[in-house]
């Protein structure tokens, strides 16, 4: 059973080994290139001194932050596409488990021996095997090349950044071989499961993302007057639900915005804050808020996030298994 499963999945491993190959050709130089600027420019060393500290005095990073970001930010767009790769694997290797055996129908020859539960096991293992190594060495990579990116202002937390690195590609992965591999025993045709499982993978990843994922924990929230010497420090890594300024009342007064009075630490902000004032945004005294999940809290949302999606391989995988012995 393994000879024959090696057999019909080889043209699949020798295209994942190629893609892999260029991907590391991708990565490799241009990780390099990023960690170097991101270490002789002395960004590296300067954000490392501002620390995790949510308020600190200056801003001393902005600049050298701002030339790495005009020379690497196009970068982020190649990092769209690592999204993608999960759902590929459960493409080329999940739908055609069982609907190519169906659609061609050698699984009369198969099943009909005896060996179906054997079959099913070695399939199963040896596909899910595959994966999980794909997205094992997937994520380091990505994690490795992504870390000076992330480093500069966007965080481990943050979308894209978190569905690319840690464990969750792992779940992602396992959850795209185990979807395909349900929707080829409902649709028994190979196209219609890899279309089917596209839409379906979509579907889970974004109602995750954007409705259960931000509800994991508790969000915390940070204010400090707007004529304070301190200000927001925006590498920490924290993931930003919203900020603003507020009014002594307690109303959102300026979203999407962060105001500094006292950015140089004279202490002479009277003037900045009462022109404030006279704009109509209520009494005073005003403060800049947000509201954040801490970049601390990236391995706990990896292992809540990862969790559900091996939940929800474990289930398909069971489902999978019953629709083949209904086939059979």
């Amino acid at each position: 059973m393994i000879w024959l499963t090696w057999r019909q999945h080889r043209k699949q491993a020798l295209w994942t080994a190629i893609a892999l190959a260029v991907l590391a050709a991708a990565l490799i130089p241009t990780g390099l290139g990023m960690r170097s600027t991101f270490e002789d420019s002395g960004l590296g060393a300067c954000l490392r001194k501002l620390g995790g500290t949510q308020l600190v005095s200056g801003g001393g990073c902005e600049s050298l932050s701002q030339r790495f970001e005009n020379q690497y930010g196009a970068m982020l767009f190649l990092a769209i596409l690592f999204v993608l790769l999960p759902v590929l694997v459960g493409l080329f290797f999940g739908s055609p488990l069982v609907a190519r055996e169906v659609e061609n129908g050698t699984h009369r020859l198969v099943w009909t021996q005896g060996i179906s539960r054997r079959w099913i096991l070695t399939k199963f293992g040896l596909v899910g095997a595959v994966a999980l190594v794909l997205s094992v060495v997937y994520s380091l990579g990505v994690a490795w090349w992504l870390a000076p990116l992330a480093a500069n202002g966007a965080g481990r937390l943050g979308y894209l950044f978190f569905d690319v690195q840690g464990a969750a590609p792992i779940g992602y992965t396992l959850f795209a071989v185990a979807l395909g591999i349900l929707v080829g025993t409902l649709s028994r045709k190979v196209l219609p499961a890899m279309g089917i499982s596209l839409a379906a993978f979509v579907a889970v990843r974004v109602l995750v993302e954007t409705l259960a994922r931000p509800h994991f924990l508790p969000t915390k929230t940070l204010s400090y007057a707007i004529d304070s010497p301190l200000t927001g420090n925006r590498f920490t890594g924290s993931w930003v639900y919203q900020e603003g300024v507020r009014n002594g009342v307690g109303e959102l007064v300026l979203p999407d915005a962060r105001v500094g009075c006292d950015t140089d630490g004279s202490g002479d902000s009277a003037g900045c804050v009462a022109h404030f004032a006279q704009q109509g945004f209520g009494p005073a005294p005003y403060t800049n808020w947000q509201e954040y999940q801490p970049a601390d809290r990236f391995w706990t949302f990896q292992g809540i996030e990862t969790g559900l999606f091996l939940a929800l391989t474990a289930l398909l995988l069971v489902l999978a298994v019953r629709r083949i012995r209904r086939i059979a």
